[in-house]
Formats: C-alpha cells, structure tokens, sequence
C-alpha cells in the first residue's frame, strides 16, 4: 500500500488521447489516524473507499486491454516541441514520441498513482535532478525528460533497449542485473515502447 497524502487535487484522467478509453482502478481511503491512503487493492474492510480511475498506463503489465502493434499514432500533438529536444539532445524523435505515448497518452497533466507527472512522466526527485520549473507545461517536461533520456542513452552506449529500461526503472536496476531487470512491469514496459518506437520510426499513421 502507498500512503500519498501530498498529493493535492489528484487527477482523475478519463480517456487516452488517440486510443480506447481503458482505466485502472485506485482505491482511497483515509485511516483513523487520518492519513489518506492510495492503492490498487481495494481494502474490504472499510466503508468509505473513493475509487479513482486511471488510464492504462505502458508500464503496468496488467493493463493488457491495448493492442500496442494497432492503436493509433499521434505525430501531431506537441510537434515543435519535440523536434526541438529531440535536436538539442541528440535523441531520435521517434524514440521521445514513443516515450510520450506510452508513459501519458499525450496528456500534459498526466498523474499516475506512483506519483510520475506529466507528459514523460517525471517523478518529484528527477523533476529537482533537471530542475524542471513546471512539470504540466510541454515545454518543460519534454526538454527534461528528453534530456534524461539522452543521458540514460549515453550511459548505456546508445542502447535505446537498456536505455528504456532504465526510464521505467532506473539505471541502477539496469547496471546491477547486466540488462533488462527481471520485473515484469519493465520488461513489458519495454516491449511496449519497442513497438511504438518501430511504428513511429516507419512512418504509419
């Protein structure tokens, strides 16, 4: 169970941009001692449980509603923005796209129940690493998730596979099991973002 009680004003995001609307569900509480609680396991002994509804996000293995070799692309949403990190970063275009897809659908004020906000979806202590001012503005969360990719590309030798890994579950993970970790939300994290970036980079719609 993760206790949140920071969050202010949780976003409730009902549909995926460009794809089917697909939720999973979170269950908040709050306890005697009158600390709000989120998980995703519904807790049956207690009366006045909220249940909030997030989309089915890329690294959740158990979000398996989405055919990710057919749903459909976005190539227009934040076009300049992109292409602007992409340049200044040295990181393929294709590549963010993908990373954007998967991780917030395009949506800019993106939140998942871990806490990760925003289109590349920063968590609070990489948000202060890149010193991201507005993690809900484009502009800032792509430029430094974009840098963050590019520095987890160098790290790993322009591996974009170890270097995708170790966005959804840190570089440390990544250089401590010799690649991919063997957690079943990263490995088909990556799997995921493989077939988005294959299918951006060909140029289907």
């Amino acid at each position: 169970m993760r206790s949140m009680g920071w969050i202010s004003g949780l976003l409730v995001i009902l549909s995926l941009s460009g794809a089917h609307s697909v939720q999973a569900q979170v269950y908040k509480f709050t306890d005697e001692n009158g600390v709000t609680h989120y998980t995703s396991v519904r807790p049956e002994s207690l009366a006045n449980v909220a249940v909030l509804n997030f989309p089915c996000y890329a690294s959740d293995p158990k979000c398996s509603q989405l055919d990710w070799e057919h749903i459909p692309l976005n190539r227009r949403a934040f076009e300049e923005e992109i292409r602007a990190a992409a340049e200044v970063f040295e990181v393929d275009g294709a590549l963010v796209r993908a990373i954007i897809h998967a991780e917030s659908a395009y949506q800019p004020d993106a939140l998942s129940p871990r806490g990760a906000q925003g289109l590349m979806q920063l968590m609070p202590t990489t948000q202060q690493e890149l010193q991201v001012v507005d993690v809900f503005d484009p502009v800032d969360n792509i430029t430094g998730g974009t840098r963050y990719l590019a520095a987890l590309l160098d790290q790993f030798d322009q591996d974009v596979e170890l270097a995708t890994a170790a966005y959804n579950a840190g570089p440390n993970a990544v250089r401590k099991h010799g690649g991919v970790p063997p957690y079943a939300e990263t490995r088909e994290y990556v799997r995921r973002v493989k077939i988005l970036y294959r299918r951006y980079r060909s140029g289907e719609s």
